[in-house]
């Protein structure tokens, strides 16, 4: 039985001036799995993520997410339904401690009001604990517990990545994208990262990912969708899309399909 879609996209198009990013995507992601968009630079993926998320308005198509339409909406807003993304460059901030970085993220969930902070109710001190013992939880399942106090700046690239995923689980996502998540990073780091996914969706959260690193992707998706010149050319399974000619043509290619026929 398929699983319900918690998003679905149809005919989404974006276009910037006269050039058009994308052409018409329709697309589900299903509660549960881990979908991947593909694709060659400037085949779309990064422009389907910011509007999706409200940092860019289409211009047409509907995106629907958990039964709520999300054209026009804030990403504020589309953040508090629990669509909650990352971004191809680390956003971390690297002034802030580890430990700080989660504290911000879950600062956005607070049911204090501004009185009560003004007023130091006792209240406020008790939520400020919960919060900190929360973050702690958070630091310590991506594997960052002994970082707390370390600014963000001075952490290894790649545990800046997977802080700033921590960051996007403070906020409670039902559905986390991530825009390339192990970019720049080593074949260990990159290991450590595809771990920590499969521990996410033990938890229950439906990812959609953009990723360059095949390996990766085709080891951590349920489907894949592959975009060029902003239209999708493929979805399947990881083994479909291996063997797709379009998808060898147009992004893969001959060596590629090779090594894994």
């Amino acid at each position: 039985m398929t699983a319900a879609a918690l998003l679905a996209v149809n005919g989404l198009a974006v276009h910037f001036g006269g050039l058009t990013a994308i052409e018409d995507l329709s697309l589900e992601v299903r509660e549960g799995e881990v979908l991947a968009l593909i694709g060659p630079n400037g085949a779309g993926k990064t422009s389907a993520f910011n509007a999706i998320t409200g940092y860019l308005a289409p211009s047409g198509g509907e995106m629907v997410f958990g039964g709520v339409r999300l054209n026009g909406l804030q990403p504020h807003r589309i953040a508090e339904l629990g669509l909650v993304r990352t971004f191809q460059k680390t956003s971390v901030f690297g002034g802030r401690s580890a430990l700080e970085n989660i504290l911000i993220g879950l600062h956005l969930r607070s049911t204090q009001r501004p009185l009560a902070i003004l007023l130091g109710l006792p209240s406020i001190a008790r939520e400020e604990k919960r919060l900190a013992a929360e973050a702690r939880e958070i630091l310590a399942f991506v594997g960052l517990g002994a970082r707390e106090g370390q600014p963000g700046s001075a952490l290894p690239y790649g545990e800046q990545r997977l802080l700033e995923i921590a960051v996007a689980l403070a906020a409670k996502p039902k559905l986390l994208l991530l825009d390339e998540p192990v970019s720049g990073m080593n074949p260990v780091e990159t290991e450590s990262v595809m771990a920590k996914l499969a521990e996410i969706r033990g938890l229950g959260i439906t990812v959609l990912l953009v990723e360059h690193d095949m390996k990766m992707v085709m080891g951590v998706s349920d489907r894949i969708v592959c975009l060029s010149q902003g239209r999708v050319i493929a979805s399947g399974t990881p083994a479909q899309i291996q063997r797709d000619p379009e998808v060898i043509r147009a992004y893969l290619g001959e060596r590629y399909a090779r090594a894994h026929g």
